[in-house]
């Protein structure tokens, strides 16, 4: 496991992005559709968002199984628009910044994903799943330790 290798080696490049006037209900097509937990919100290229899996349920909390319920909840998400739950002041990197310099950034803030940006752009993502993945995927090597520890 090379973690002086840039962060562009492990991300994520084929994206699943809504815009920020995108419904929810576009958002929770998204999730129930595909394997993923943060849905970047770009306006163009530019990130501008992020929802999470657990945010996007934290607002659908409250809602009973019901069929009335179940229409209403349509409605509701059929009102919201992405701006209305993302996150905003994103912390971003660079694809050339090392994977060391990124674990730093999720260990000291916590953070479960981190947009990839290149001159304003959003080039991909990473996660901490892409991280346990990397680990899992490559076993550390004498040289990588001498290298990390230099």
């Amino acid at each position: 496991m090379n973690i002086l290798a840039p962060i562009s080696s492990i991300m994520t490049k084929n994206l699943i992005t809504v815009n920020e006037d995108d419904t929810l209900e576009k958002v929770k097509a998204i999730f129930d559709e595909n394997k993923i937990h943060h849905i970047p919100v770009v306006s163009f290229k530019e990130i501008v968002g992020i929802i999470s899996k657990s945010d996007f349920l934290h607002f659908l909390h409250g809602f009973s199984q019901s069929e009335a319920d179940e229409y209403l909840e349509r409605v509701r998400l059929d009102s919201w628009k992405a701006s209305e739950i993302m996150t905003k002041g994103l912390a971003k990197v660079d694809s050339k910044e090392m994977i060391r310099n990124v674990l730093e950034v999720f260990k000291i803030n916590r953070f479960h994903a981190l947009p990839i940006v290149d001159n304003d752009e959003l080039v991909g993502i990473v996660t901490t799943f892409d991280i346990v993945k990397m680990v899992l995927d490559n076993p550390v090597t004498l040289e990588d330790y001498s290298s990390a520890n230099a």
